[in-house]
């Protein structure tokens, strides 16, 4: 048993697709109509074919109010490892992307916390070399 897959809520699927695509430089993967709403998976460009993240609509009462909560409260809601916390916040921040912490070592990682602009705040985390 493996994690191929994980799903975001976002408050707007267009939204969401281009904020992780065209800011964060995910690739698309999926984008299938279903319905109301769409399939959609991107890949890090990393690792294409390892894990896909789903940004899902957050139309579900429950699943609004868990994710309000947990932007409320400061949580981040995923976590994403990046090799140059130092040099992926230069770049984010130079494409907009507003942060809520900025880096700083917590224990063995070098953590930073950004909200993605469709309702949740994510963490990008980097692994303290010794």
């Amino acid at each position: 048993m493996r994690i191929k897959l994980t799903s975001i809520m976002v408050d707007d699927q267009d939204k969401g697709l281009r904020f992780y695509t065209e800011i964060l430089g995910f690739k698309k993967k999926h984008d299938i109509p279903v319905g109301e709403y769409r399939w959609i998976t991107v890949t890090s460009p990393e690792g294409p074919d390892e894990v896909e993240l789903a940004p899902e609509p957050n139309a579900n009462a429950a699943g609004k109010a868990f994710q309000e909560a947990m932007f409320s409260q400061g949580i981040p809601i995923a976590a994403f490892e990046v090799s140059d916390i130092a040099g992926e916040f230069a770049r984010l921040t130079a494409r907009g992307v507003a942060f809520t912490r900025q880096p700083a070592p917590a224990g063995p990682v070098t953590i930073a916390v950004f909200a993605d602009t469709c309702g949740n705040l994510i963490q990008l985390y980097q692994p303290n070399t010794r």
